[in-house]
Parts: structure tokens; C-alpha cells; sequence
């Protein structure tokens, strides 16, 4: 299809502004939400989609006085638009890593409510202390439209995450994902070269 002219001077204009902006990136459509820049290293050629929202909080004092970077990305990852990602211990997105649009993925929580110290329900949820667990996706992961990765996911590499998927356990790699809550569907056999169903 091709391009009307505004269409093509609105992505120079994006292209310019994503050099004075995220010089490492390849292109960045705006608006770009970004809260803590500080905090990110954008990786190699990063594109993203138009309204993205990237943020870190760090919970470690000393990070954010050291500039630490709590949300990593590595070469070639492709975010569409409205992706929104929170960090304030640890996300680090892969290599040649692909996110539809509409993604969520955060390592961040209001309150803890795992075993251990939980946060009571009468508290106000904003007014519940942080907690943090890492989230790592690792290369050649594909996330579809309408993902949820929560907090201490871990995806491995190659993995396929199913549209509108809730995210909540680590996932293997060379699998698909589906559901709510994500579940192992298929399976990649390297000998038959085939996704066999789990």
C-alpha cells in the first residue's frame, strides 16, 4: 500500500526526532511515554509503535542514584502501540524480541501476596508498599496482542505467546502459550520441524 505524503513526512519526522530522542534506537513513532529514562537502556535499533508507555520506578535507593538500568532491552526488539512496560527491580527483553500491540509487562506490584508478608485487603492498593520479582523475556519471543506478563515470569527463548494471554507462570522455551492463566500448547520438535500439541 502506498504511503500518502503526510504519511511519509510524519516518519521523518520520527526518524529525526528519534535520534535527538533514543539515538540508539531505529525508530520511534510519538507520542512516547517515557517516566525514569535514566533507568532504561534502549538496546540496539529499537522501533516502537506510536503511544508506548515505558517506566521504572526503582525500589533500590542506590540504583536510582547510580543511574542504574532496570529495564534492558537488546538488539532488534519491535514494540507496537500501547505497549506499556514497568520495571523497578529487573525486565530485560532479548534479541530480535516482537510485541504486538496492547502489551502489558511489569516486574511491579501494589503489595505482596505471595506466601511470606502479605499485604492486608483494607489497605488502599496505591497506598500498599511495592514489591518487585524479575521478569525476563529472552530472545526470538514473540508476545501477541492483548498480553499480560506479570511479575517473576520468565519466557524462554523462541517462545510464542497467544492474543490476550495472562501471563503468570515462567514459560519454556520453543513453546506457544495460551489462556488465562498461559498454558503450554504446543511445542517445537527440532527433528520433525514441527509445533506438536501438548
Amino acid at each position: 500500500m502506498k504511503k500518502s505524503v503526510s504519511e511519509i513526512l510524519y516518519l521523518m519526522y520520527c526518524k529525526v526526532r528519534t535520534f535527538f530522542v533514543v539515538p540508539s534506537a531505529r525508530l520511534v513513532r510519538f507520542p512516547l511515554d517515557v517516566r525514569g529514562k535514566r533507568c532504561i537502556d534502549f538496546g540496539k535499533n529499537l522501533t516502537t509503535g506510536y503511544h508506548c508507555r515505558l517506566e521504572t520506578y526503582p525500589l533500590s535507593a542506590s540504583v536510582e542514584n547510580h543511574n542504574e538500568k532496570v529495564l534492558r532491552f537488546g538488539s532488534n526488539v519491535q514494540i507496537n502501540d500501547f505497549v506499556h512496560i514497568a520495571a523497578a527491580q529487573k525486565v530485560e527483553i532479548g534479541n530480535n524480541v516482537l510485541i504486538a500491540s496492547k502489551v502489558f509487562i511489569s516486574d511491579i506490584c501494589h503489595g505482596s501476596y505471595s506466601e511470606g508478608s502479605q499485604s492486608a485487603p483494607d489497605i488502599p492498593p496505591k497506598a500498599r508498599p511495592l514489591s518487585a520479582k524479575p521478569v525476563i523475556i529472552h530472545d526470538d519471543v514473540w508476545i501477541g496482542e492483548l498480553v499480560s506478563v506479570l511479575p517473576g515470569v520468565e519466557v524462554g527463548k523462541g517462545a510464542i505467546i497467544g492474543a490476550n494471554s495472562v501471563v503468570t507462570k515462567s514459560v519454556p522455551e520453543y513453546c506457544i502459550v495460551a489462556g488465562n492463566p498461559a498454558k503450554v500448547i504446543k511445542k517445537y520438535d527440532f527433528e520433525s520441524k514441527q509445533w506438536i500439541k501438548v
